[in-house]
Parts: C-alpha cells; structure tokens; sequence
C-alpha cells in the first residue's frame, strides 16, 4: 500500500461522514424491527462509528478509479458496515449472557455469537431497510467519488 493511502482526503471524509450517517439513520429504522423488550443501549453510537470506520478505510481507500468503481466502494462498504455491525452487537449480546453464566464454556459463547448474528440478520429482512442501505450505500460511494475527482 503506498504511502498516500494512509493520507487523508476530501473523498474518504464524505465515505466516512455518508456512511456514519447511513449507520445512525439505519439504527433509528432498525430499532422498530427487533423486540419491544430490546435494550438497545449505545447501539446508534456504535454504529455510527461503524459506519465511520468503514467509510474511511473500506470505501475511501477504493475511490478515485472512477464512478463504476465508487458505485461498487459503495457497495463494499455497506457489506462492510452490516457484516461488522451484526458481530459486534451480538459479541456484545453474548457477553451480557454470559456474565449472566448462560454458557458453559468459550466455543458455547463463539457458537451464540453466529447464532444470534445470524437472529439478527433474520429482523433485518425488512424491504424499506433493506432499500435504504443498498440506495445509501451506492449513494455514498458515489458522492464519495464524485468528490475525489473534483477536489484530487
């Protein structure tokens, strides 16, 4: 990796930015489609790191090789920011369980975390959110690209 992709630029702040948004706005739609009993916590905050993150090192890193390729930055970081988002809510939902001594060892802990990565991923089954990150996410990515070739 040269040394300038570590460089900040105009096209990876508006990836990291969009997709920060994109991760806040998708938590607020979100919320409604999991139990009423949920304690949700920090989880738009988390998210919007999340989505932070993975705008600033996901898509931004893949701008500036054109708008095909910022549509598909877009697209990567969105499977970025999903895949990221499911572990970490439910590493987090595990350790509350095991503190609460459900498990009965380490793989039993590892093996809840794909189950209810996989739970959540079920209430994520929803065609507004679903349509929400796919248009956000090739928004950004193109938006992103736009803004690495205007301001390059």
């Amino acid at each position: 990796m040269p040394v300038t992709d570590k460089m900040p630029t105009a096209g990876k702040i508006v990836a990291a930015v969009g997709f920060g948004a994109l991760g806040w706005i998708a938590s607020q739609v979100f919320r409604p489609l999991m139990p009423p009993e949920t304690n949700f916590g920090i989880f738009n905050e988390v998210n919007l790191v999340l989505g932070l993150l993975c705008g600033w090192f996901v898509t931004g890193k893949r701008l500036g090789f054109g708008y095909s390729e910022g549509f598909s930055a877009g697209l990567t970081g969105l499977g970025a920011l999903v895949f990221w988002a499911l572990f970490l809510q439910s590493f987090n939902e595990m350790l509350r369980r095991a503190l609460d001594n459900r498990y009965g060892g380490p793989v039993e802990g590892l093996t809840a975390v794909m189950e209810l990565g996989v739970e959540y991923g079920s209430y994520m089954l929803n065609g507004p959110l679903i349509g929400l990150l796919v248009t956000g996410g090739i928004l950004v990515g193109l938006a992103a690209e736009w803004v690495s070739h205007r301001w390059s």
